[in-house]
């Protein structure tokens, strides 16, 4: 799938994309040294889980993404491919509705047009079994799956020729050295989830369950969880409106169906910080958990637990 302006445009509508490098040509160019503009981080991972889910086509939930670095940046123009892996399985105990489920772990490589790897990381989805009597004896336990980050990995993955300090000098308001490690934003403003499908359709995304409300066991459509990642990440750059992209995430865990009509709120926390020796930027370990309100009636549900490593300058 080749990036146009057209993706970005439409995913920035779906869910409200604030960071400035994607929405800002000029300083794009005057930061990164490239014409093209910097695809927004958050449609490159949709793009490439949308691409991985011709395996996951009956998917029931996505448990967990691990070790997911953005090894170089992609930029509108860029075509991405990706490769799915099957490295795991392990079936579920059957339920007491007499459905049967497995785990399906999941590894991912995309590149971009040159070959280049963009991204390479893992997902575990939840997918029905043919038969609810079936005992297929796969009792994997995922143990090669890494749980931590590799943080040389990701210190590489800044771009080494990007001039932070135009960031700096142009744009006010607090940058690296301001934020605090241990701060926490309850941030204000909250999102709808609208018009899920067409994120879903935007993406290449084959899943079910987020067109058809007649596929899962909720009896509605499940929207998507990389539009509630989406979102989160457009409510963190309300509180750091400074972040220049998204590099890694150190772990990403769906706590909670979502479903069209909830209102989402993020509660921010800087974790740590890291100066890059190497570049003239630093690392927020951030987490953003997020909360669906459905309600009086439905109550309160937390829907994501995700923490992310950005890039500040």
């Amino acid at each position: 799938m080749t990036l146009t302006s057209g993706h970005a445009a439409v995913h920035q509508a779906l869910v409200g994309d604030r960071m400035r490098l994607p929405l800002d040509a000029v300083l794009s160019t005057s930061v990164t040294g490239r014409p093209e503009t910097l695809a927004h981080p958050g449609l490159v991972c949709d793009v490439a889980i949308g691409q991985s889910t011709g395996a996951t086509q009956r998917v029931r939930g996505n448990l967990f993404y691990r070790g997911l670095v953005l090894l170089r940046p992609v930029y509108i123009g860029d075509t991405l491919r990706t490769t799915t892996e099957i490295v795991g399985l392990r079936q579920n105990r059957p339920r007491p509705d007499g459905t049967a489920t497995g785990l399906v772990a999941l590894r991912m490589r995309t590149e971009n047009q040159a070959g280049e790897r963009v991204l390479d990381f893992w997902r575990c989805p939840m997918i029905p079994l043919r038969s609810a009597d079936s005992r297929t004896g796969h009792t994997d336990r995922f143990e090669d799956i890494p749980t931590e980050l590799d943080m040389t990995r990701v210190a590489g993955a800044v771009a080494g020729d990007w001039r932070f300090d135009r960031i700096r000098d142009q744009i006010p308001g607090a940058h690296f050295s301001d934020v605090q490690a241990g701060c926490v934003y309850e941030i204000e403003g909250r999102d709808t989830v609208t018009a899920a499908p067409e994120l879903v359709r935007l993406s290449l995304n084959m899943a079910e369950t987020h067109v058809d409300a007649g596929s899962n066991a909720h009896g509605r459509r499940l929207v998507y969880g990389g539009h509630t990642i989406s979102v989160a990440a457009a409510q963190l750059t309300r509180a750091l409106p400074n972040i220049v992209t998204i590099v890694a995430w150190r772990e990403c865990n769906h706590t909670g169906p979502v479903f069209e009509g909830d209102i989402l709120s993020t509660v921010l926390t800087v974790e740590a910080k890291h100066a890059v020796r190497e570049v003239d930027a630093g690392l927020l370990d951030l987490r953003a958990v997020v909360q669906a309100d459905r309600g009086a009636d439905a109550g309160r549900e937390t829907v994501l637990d995700w923490r992310l490593v950005a890039v500040m300058a």
